[in-house]
């Protein structure tokens, strides 16, 4: 039976159909927990994307198909012949002993692929390793499960590796390359941080049956090319700290309530599809971006690589002379301090710093005062 939050959060979503949380999602609440859009978009399997486009503010970021294709290229070579070279990765570069390896491949269920399925085997087979019985090693594509607002999400990791310590580890497989020791920053953590859904949404499972949390470690393996070949390589990552931080934002989505309170009663991000195949929206864009303007946002350099709304929140941002179009790192330099124009104004003197303002203005006076002679000096010249 639905509660008033699950009718109110239908009413934002409208006559669209819901999109679950998958990983990727999930992973993206880490990355800006405190966008309560975001959160709302989300709670309610609104389809950001297309509110995005009807508002003007496509997504640009995504994977090509050339970058799919290679990495399902690269994911099969790592698994043929039974995982034979993430078999190596594991004991030659990450000197882990594998004597015995029971390979079970949960891709589907005797010929059937339907989620459900898969999660029930997939239950049954990783809770009898937990318990030491049977001989499975290496588990292709597990489907996992977690319930979140009120939602059954399936999720499915490229792989979850027994007996390396006596724990289970998911192992994420990435066609980045990993040159000499060192891999790119942000695709190393947009990796890590969705496999932080697949050990939470673990360890649930193993929860469920009485099993600790202990069972499941957060470091993560990488599996990835080494320098600029095609051979596999593996790495440690530490995945502790994100661990614990989308931990807290599954909580916040339990509470979202608190969220829904504060909303308008007939606020809506409906797009109002025509009812044939092409499901055009009919809501004029104006409307709709009305509604999205009675939201709170937070906007951050970085949401342009994870989330379908950034486009729309940084023209909000820039429209409110918001600091946080700089960035985090920016905006706690200027604490109390929102927006370009009050940053503006007390480096011009033309407007007076409260108490808590005064060293800030100071320096940034001093700073005008460079810049100006600097400016007189490169005129001089």
């Amino acid at each position: 039976m639905k509660n008033p939050v699950d009718d109110r959060l239908d009413a934002l979503r409208g006559s669209a159909k819901r999109l679950d949380y998958n990983a990727r999602s999930l992973a993206a609440l880490e990355n800006n927990p405190r966008c309560t859009l975001r959160a709302l978009l989300d709670a309610s399997g609104s389809d950001k994307a297309a509110i995005a486009t009807h508002v003007g503010h496509p997504p640009s970021f995504g994977q090509s198909s050339f970058a799919i294709t290679r990495g399902n290229a690269f994911e099969a070579m790592v698994k043929d012949n039974g995982c034979a070279e993430l078999l190596r990765v594991l004991r030659e570069t990450l000197e882990l002993t594998l004597p015995e390896v029971g390979y079970e491949d949960l891709n589907d269920v005797g010929g059937d692929g339907r989620s459900k399925q898969r999660h029930e085997r997939t239950e049954e087979v990783l809770l009898r390793a937990a318990r030491g019985e049977g001989d499975a090693t290496l588990f292709d594509h597990p489907m996992l499960r977690l319930l979140i607002g009120g939602h059954k999400v399936y999720l499915e990791p490229d792989l979850v590796a027994l007996r390396i310590d006596g724990r289970f580890h998911v192992v994420e497989i990435k066609s980045f390359p990993i040159i000499d020791d060192q891999a790119d920053s942000t695709q190393v953590r947009a990796a890590t941080t969705q496999a932080c859904a697949y050990i939470i949404a673990l360890r649930d499972l193993l929860g469920r049956a009485g099993i600790g949390e202990e069972a499941v470690s957060d470091t993560i393996v990488l599996v990835a090319p080494k320098d600029f070949t095609n051979r596999p390589t593996g790495a440690f990552v530490d995945a502790r700290k994100q661990v614990a931080a989308l931990t807290r934002q599954l909580s916040r989505i339990e509470r979202i309530g608190d969220l829904v309170d504060l909303l308008p009663e007939d606020l809506t991000f409906d797009l109002d599809p025509t009812p044939d195949k092409n499901k055009q929206p009919r809501r004029p864009a104006e409307e709709l971006t009305e509604a999205l303007d009675q939201v709170i946002v937070t906007y951050r350099p970085d949401c342009l690589n994870h989330c379908e709304m950034a486009f729309y929140c940084r023209s909000r941002a820039r429209a409110e002379a918001s600091l946080d179009v700089l960035g985090p790192a920016v905006r706690e330099q200027f604490g109390g301090i929102d927006t370009t124009t009050m940053v503006m104004g007390l480096a011009r003197g033309e407007l007076t710093p409260s108490e808590d303002q005064v060293e800030i203005a100071a320096a940034l006076r001093h700073a005008a005062r460079l810049r100006a002679e600097l400016e007189d000096l490169g005129g001089a010249a």
